[in-house]
């Protein structure tokens, strides 16, 4: 496990399982680190941060929607939460609209990473090539593999339970679920 904190304190990206899916990750705050995983996944869409609590969360969030405090307290899987502003990321983990994905991490591994670099994680799904998310090791392409500085070891014979629950938070509070 050092030589992952160590990758991710030096600016490298990660390939670790989370509580939901194996991801590519990095320090969320790291513009090129986070660059080189939209490469990798070839997209340009906002990236989801894994924190390991409220208070992290909350350091980025203009007028935290105390809903969300009972919207993970309720949740009955891994809830990701899309607020609708933040401040003091870097553009490059916004969607379009200035929105930031945050997910509080359950897994103790993904704690340690988060804690170790005292920011949020970036957790970016991996695609499989056949169309959905990498939940297992061995479904993760080798061209992805290669190009990662550093490899979580553990749990590489698990597969990972389920997609996190994605809700969209807006201006005024209100709640749109965008996947079950």
């Amino acid at each position: 496990m050092e030589k992952v904190i160590e990758a991710l304190r030096a600016g490298g990206i990660i390939l670790y399982p989370t509580d939901t899916v194996w991801a590519l990750g990095c320090d969320a705050r790291n513009e090129a680190a986070c660059e080189r995983i939209k490469e990798l996944t070839d997209t340009s869409e906002g990236m989801i941060m894994l924190t390991d609590g409220f208070p992290m969360i909350e350091r980025y969030i203009p007028d935290f929607p105390e809903v969300c405090y009972d919207l993970v307290d309720f949740a009955t899987k891994p809830l990701t939460i899309i607020y609708p502003a933040a401040k003091e990321l870097p553009a490059h983990v916004l969607g379009e609209d200035g929105s930031a994905g945050f997910r509080i991490a359950t897994d103790a591994a993904c704690l340690k990473l988060i804690r170790s670099i005292r920011k949020p994680l970036v957790a970016t799904g991996i695609p499989s090539g056949q169309g959905w998310l990498c939940r297992k090791f061995d479904d993760i392409p080798s061209t992805i593999i290669e190009q990662v500085d550093a490899v979580v070891e553990d749990r590489k014979n698990d597969k990972m339970k389920s997609l996190s629950q994605i809700i969209k938070i807006g201006l005024v509070g209100e709640v749109k679920v965008l996947r079950k």
